[in-house]
């Protein structure tokens, strides 16, 4: 049975995660927070995952390395020199790094990517979020995993395509841009929208998570799907064969 270790093992995805892991097939190898050994704990797993905070990626990456072990890293907030360190990490272990692990939105993702890409740019993209009161990051790193689906179907950088909020923006929309809006309030455990706006016209594409258990059956699955991979890179879509 593949062993997994949760860093960040004491927040709500970690809890929810050694939940989900036994009716999986799978075993907790352990599981570690701030101040706790990472190392130990990928020395005693198959793969690690990874739900804590960004400035305990570095060290989560170096833990996998020496252990010579996969990692899933489904922390959000990251910033390009942490993906960086991510590329670096994966020349010599696998590693999955997601803004989200729901197969619905893996799934959804997808089908972003395909309307992009068959639509024409006279066609515009809006992604709504929506999240509960105490998230920190605006947009999600799922809002960012769409509108990268979306960028990558329209053949368009994110960099010069996004555009997070219009407060204080004059004039027309811009053609090829990915706007995004972040609500923010009560309990709401994730919505996503995005909104291909034509003349005459408008596709809606969404997912609304109702329990935080999908996330936590998606990781665990991914994580049983990482192990034993070779090095390098991987995203959800690989894991349901997209």
């Amino acid at each position: 049975m593949t062993r997994i270790g949760i860093l960040g093992s004491q927040g709500r995805m970690g809890l929810a995660i050694a939940q989900a892991i036994p009716a999986s097939g799978a075993t907790l190898a352990g599981g570690a927070d701030r101040g706790g050994d990472a190392h130990a704990l990928a020395a005693r797993s198959d793969v690690l995952v990874d739900f804590s905070h960004p400035s305990a990626l570095a060290d989560h990456l170096a833990a996998a390395t020496a252990a010579g072990v996969p990692i899933l890293i489904g922390t959000t907030g990251l910033r390009p020199d942490h993906h960086a360190a991510i590329d670096d990490a994966a020349k010599g272990i696998a590693v999955l790094q997601t803004g989200n692990t729901s197969l619905g939105v893996t799934l959804l993702a997808a089908l972003v990517r395909e309307a992009a890409a068959r639509l024409g740019s006279d066609w515009d993209i809006e992604i709504v979020e929506m999240h509960h009161r105490h998230k920190l990051d605006a947009p999600s790193g799922t809002a960012l995993l769409l509108g990268e689906a979306a960028a990558a179907g329209r053949g368009v950088a994110p960099a010069d395509s996004f555009v997070e909020g219009r407060a204080g923006l004059s004039g027309a929309r811009a053609e090829d841009t990915i706007g995004f809006a972040s609500l923010r309030g009560g309990s709401v455990v994730g919505d996503h929208a995005v909104i291909l706006a034509g003349e005459g016209e408008r596709i809606e594409l969404a997912h609304r998570a109702e329990d935080r258990a999908i996330f936590a059956r998606g990781a665990v699955r991914a994580a049983a799907w990482l192990a034993g991979r070779a090095p390098g890179r991987y995203a959800m879509r690989e894991v349901l064969g997209l």
